[in-house]
């Protein structure tokens, strides 16, 4: 069974999504539906699809965006309204697309394509993320610079370039510093979107650290890695999925 992740947060278009691909593609199995882009990448850490079909605007993290965090871990097929780009875009071959609405045709063919790229290690989409960003319409979204925190009686006003990590705590984020800590009622997967990604590498589902913390990374054994931080003693383990941002 070939493990598939659906991320659409129009319903009609989910639902029909839903509908089509068993007709088309009866060994795939749906392990996610996600009808934002936070949750379509915090469902990805949670089932490793093989596949995902993302719609390029969604609410939260864009389907542009989880593409570029999902990088080769999984193929990934775009949903887009935008035609007047897609074409150009998507004919050098690396991911596939699907304009909407879908027609049953289409998603046929796309999934032929998928079944032949199965076999191999899913494409480098850094150049075609590039070109998207660019064709897509409004402005960019600028990344968060400040984070209110609450600590004791007082409400602290953060400076997000000083933070060494920020680590899911129940229904809280631990926000840490070098010289204290906080706690945030904001789930880590609602931050992705607002942290720039350049700055904040995601290592474990539940862990984002600042790179320029990073004070070193050590080999725990042959599959595990740790990272060790200037201003902290904490030791953070780097999950399998995220082990490739320090081999590569």
């Amino acid at each position: 069974m070939t493990r598939v992740l659906i991320a659409e947060d129009e319903p009609l278009m989910r639902e029909r999504l839903l509908a089509m691909l068993p007709t088309v593609w009866p060994d795939a199995q749906v392990v996610m539906v996600a009808e934002n882009g936070n949750d379509a990448w915090d469902g990805f850490l949670e089932h490793e699809p093989d596949v995902a079909f993302l719609d390029i605007r969604m609410p939260g993290l864009s389907g542009l965006e989880v593409a570029e965090r999902i990088g080769k871990l999984a193929h990934v097929v775009f949903v887009t309204a935008y035609d007047q780009y897609a074409v150009d875009a998507f004919d050098a071959g690396a991911v596939d697309y699907l304009l909407k609405p879908v027609e049953a045709d289409r998603l046929q063919k796309a999934v032929a394509r998928l079944r032949e790229k199965l076999t191999a290690r899913p494409a480098d989409l850094g150049d075609i993320l590039h070109h998207l960003k660019a064709a897509l319409p409004g402005p960019a979204r600028e990344p968060m610079k400040w984070i209110k925190a609450s600590i004791g009686r007082q409400i602290r006003l953060i400076d997000v370039d000083q933070v060494l990590f920020f680590q899911s705590d129940t229904k809280y984020t631990r926000v840490v510093l070098a010289e204290f800590e906080a706690l945030v009622r904001i789930p880590l997967k609602d931050l992705l979107g607002g942290l720039d990604p350049a700055r904040f590498w995601q290592i474990h589902r539940g862990t984002m650290v600042n790179v320029n913390a990073i004070e070193a990374v050590e080999k725990v054994d042959a599959e595990r890695l740790q990272v060790l931080l200037r201003g902290s003693d904490e030791r953070l383990t780097v999950s399998r999925t995220f082990a490739h941002l320090f081999r590569d």
